[in-house]
């Protein structure tokens, strides 16, 4: 797993985070302090989501397949036959 590194506007150290306060599950108020002991600066860096550069597996069909597969075998059936019965309604 990647950790984040933030850096300081001041001085260019590396700057440690000490809180986050999430504001929406893709905005974040990062609480930073600097790691220089000479600078000392604390500061407040905003993230943002941006962009998608590959799409989530856990969407549409890659989504339902880890639902399915988290199933037991007589979940996993009836799960089948209520689809197949959906599909026989339209």
């Amino acid at each position: 797993m990647r950790i984040m590194k933030m850096t300081c506007p001041a001085c260019l150290a590396e700057a440690k985070i000490r809180k986050t306060n999430r504001k929406h599950p893709q905005l974040a108020d990062m609480y930073c302090h600097c790691t220089n002991m000479e600078c000392g600066l604390s500061f407040v860096m905003n993230v943002s989501f941006s962009h998608t550069i590959s799409p989530s597996a856990l969407t549409g069909q890659g989504r339902i397949k880890e639902l399915i597969d988290a199933l037991g075998e007589n979940d996993r059936k009836k799960a089948l036959a209520l689809l197949l019965e959906a599909e026989e309604k339209r």
